[in-house]
């Protein structure tokens, strides 16, 4: 039987690993990714700020708990991130730079997520991973305590995103079934939501498109194509799920058809990653892939600079089981 600690680290390391894998092929569409690579399958260079972001997320969880609020998420930015920034945050989302930009003007939470204009941007899906590994089996839970912290820095459908998110995890990490785990995402968001609409008809294209129709299926039926950014919550999360279904709950299968997708490519393998690698454990992560990951290097959250997934992984299992991290 898969452990816990065992399923944390899946869920880190596949995060990490689709990150790293997708951001080659970031804001590319799906034709462009198949003439540079044919199929994307091998890690070329590091992550982005989806595995910063999700470490970062990890340690207010390991300081909080169950008591996380967002004045606790808003107090860690302004001692923890903002003291540290010196020029522009390389690699940062839209939505965490307004948040920024908000703390800094002296607002508080949840204004800080609804002053600029990105709040239903995918920077709180990408880094809610750890909330459901933090709450496996209790979706709702997962949902509640990532909405704490997405109330910082999003709004509306960027937080909806963040809970689908972190329900799916909480239910992967019982090594439910695909289809449980995509069930247990709608459950934790309103059933008219955008986002939950957007699961729901890339769930339909899946069953409905022939095989060699599927990325133009799912494209049609969830890509904002009049937006001129890419980092859409109900688009990448539904876009991620459908990946997570049509790998049948595989890390490998999972992240490759993910990135295969374009658009905001390193987020939506990420989640896909993070969501399979819930469901199968580390072993599940392909050990090449595994091997790429190292100590992120901070660019854009210089916090962590030097921290690893794997070691987030131990210290969240950790405050659950009570064992001490073991290392890598």
């Amino acid at each position: 039987m898969t452990s816990y600690r065992e399923r944390a680290r899946g869920c880190l390391l596949g995060l990490a690993a689709g990150d790293a894998l997708g951001a080659p092929a970031e804001n590319l569409r799906p034709a462009e990714i198949r003439r540079r690579w044919g199929r994307l399958t091998e890690i070329e260079g590091g992550g982005t700020d989806d595995t910063e972001y999700a470490i970062f997320a990890a340690s207010l969880l390991g300081r909080h708990g169950h008591g996380l609020t967002p004045e606790l998420v808003a107090r860690a930015y302004r001692d923890e991130i903002i003291p540290r920034v010196d020029g522009p945050m390389r690699g940062a989302g839209f939505s965490e730079l307004g948040t920024v930009e908000a703390l800094r003007r002296g607002l508080e939470p949840p204004l800080t997520g609804l002053v600029h204009s990105h709040g239903w941007s995918d920077g709180l899906a990408m880094r809610a991973a750890p909330y459901g590994i933090f709450c496996p089996g209790d979706p709702a839970e997962a949902a509640r305590l990532v909405e704490q912290d997405g109330l910082v820095s999003g709004s509306g459908e960027g937080i909806l995103g963040g809970r689908a998110v972190a329900g799916a995890v909480a239910a992967a990490m019982t090594g439910a079934g695909p289809e449980d785990v995509v069930d247990a995402a709608l459950a934790v968001i309103p059933g008219d939501s955008w986002t939950a609409r957007n699961v729901r008809r890339a769930r339909a294209a899946l069953d409905d498109a022939a095989p060699d129709e599927i990325e133009a299926a799912l494209h049609e039926a969830v890509v904002v194509r009049h937006y001129p950014w890419t980092d859409l919550a109900p688009e990448a999360v539904a876009l991620a799920l459908a990946a997570f279904l049509a790998g049948d709950g595989e890390v490998e299968a999972a992240v490759t058809f993910g990135v295969s997708l374009g658009r905001d490519a390193d987020t939506i393998g990420a989640i896909a990653g993070a969501v399979s690698g819930a469901r199968q454990g580390e072993s599940g992560v392909p050990a090449r892939w595994a091997a790429r990951i190292g100590p992120v290097t901070g660019k854009c959250l210089p916090v962590v600079a030097g921290r690893h997934v794997l070691d987030t992984a131990d210290e969240l299992a950790g405050l659950l089981t009570g064992e001490p991290a073991k290392g890598r």
